[in-house]
């Protein structure tokens, strides 16, 4: 009874996996569905190929009960078995093989002119760079990559410190981010959408907490996205916010994160211009709400352990004005 309790048990743990916002059988973009058509196809030739052996094994085992010995082995009917099953192995393992390499070339061929967007792997955050020849229209954010929909998106990706692997298993597989090497991935949605990925190699103690979102929208609207970005600081603040970015640049925060039309402009940290506006905070930890950016301020090593953000002594009135300041940078 536990032996079936726990063959239940693992059936549902595989079919939860199956759906839901980071699901690689829920498939919305076009290397995605090259992916699942080869998953797809593995998994049944493997169940076939499985349950030949099985009826294969309980014929022998029924036959052994019921022959007498001197017919158990059949020489040339064993010969002819055994060099169709070596047969059989060699060209399901090398159309297998084919079949991998086709949809590996088909996952990176270009379907249009690509946009590039830079991706760097943090400890334990994404920084994402969106690159400009008119380096005034350059900008980053952090954890949340936007795209437009129909439109081949080329990935850059790299790593500032330990190998990480991006992975966004509705839109394309994974791709590892390796110091000092250069790696690209291209992504392609096919509708509108927000769709969850996740780092899927092991880098740290908080390797779990390494989300990001890749918003995919119109045209239109990833235009406006676009434009709304590469704008400075917001300058319509009341009191509180504005006495919150007084707090914000007088303290250490200055010296590792930039918002730009400030003279904050550090780099260690995610570029915070625009952190209002995204919908997660710490890579995925907290939903973007003022209650979640007081929290984070007041005590990041709590809510997060090991990050590189240290804990600023800031007053309670401080810590109000600050969060306030953060939520309205949008």
């Amino acid at each position: 009874m536990k032996v079936v309790k726990l063959l239940l048990y693992l059936v549902l743990s595989g079919v939860a996996g199956c759906s839901g916002l980071q699901s690689a059988l829920d498939v919305h973009g076009t290397p995605a569905t090259h992916l699942k058509h080869l998953m797809t196809a593995f998994f049944w030739i493997c169940a076939i190929v499985w349950l030949l052996v099985i009826v294969t094994l309980i014929y022998a085992l029924v036959r052994s009960h019921t022959a007498d010995a001197s017919t158990q082995l059949d020489g040339p009917r064993t010969r002819i078995a055994v060099s169709g099953a070596v047969a059989a192995t060699a060209v399901i393992i090398t159309g297998l093989t084919i079949a991998s390499f086709y949809t590996t070339r088909s996952i990176d061929t270009r379907m249009g002119d690509a946009i590039t967007i830079a991706v760097k792997g943090e400890q334990w955050w994404w920084r994402v760079r969106y690159p400009n020849p008119d380096w005034v229209l350059e900008f980053e954010t952090a954890n949340e990559i936007h795209i437009p929909v129909g439109r081949d998106v080329r990935l850059q990706l790299e790593s500032a410190n330990v190998i990480h692997s991006f992975w966004v298993p509705s839109l394309a597989g994974k791709q590892d981010l390796v110091p000092g090497r250069s790696n690209t991935l291209l992504i392609r949605a096919e509708r509108p959408g927000v769709y969850r990925g996740q780092c899927a190699e092991f880098c740290g103690l908080q390797h779990s907490h390494m989300g990001i979102l890749v918003v995919a929208e119109d045209e239109a609207s990833f235009s406006r996205w676009l434009a709304s970005q590469r704008v400075v600081r917001s300058r319509t603040m009341d009191d509180e916010a504005a006495a919150g970015e007084r707090v914000f640049l007088a303290k250490p925060c200055a010296a590792c994160h930039t918002v730009r039309g400030t003279f904050a402009t550090g780099i260690s940290g995610p570029d915070l211009t625009h952190v209002g506006s995204r919908r997660t905070i710490g890579a995925g930890l907290l939903e973007t709400t003022r209650g979640s950016l007081a929290a984070w301020i007041a005590d990041p090593q709590t809510l997060k352990p090991g990050n590189n953000m240290p804990m600023v002594p800031l007053t309670s009135d401080e810590l109000r004005q600050v969060s306030r300041y953060m939520d309205v940078l949008r």
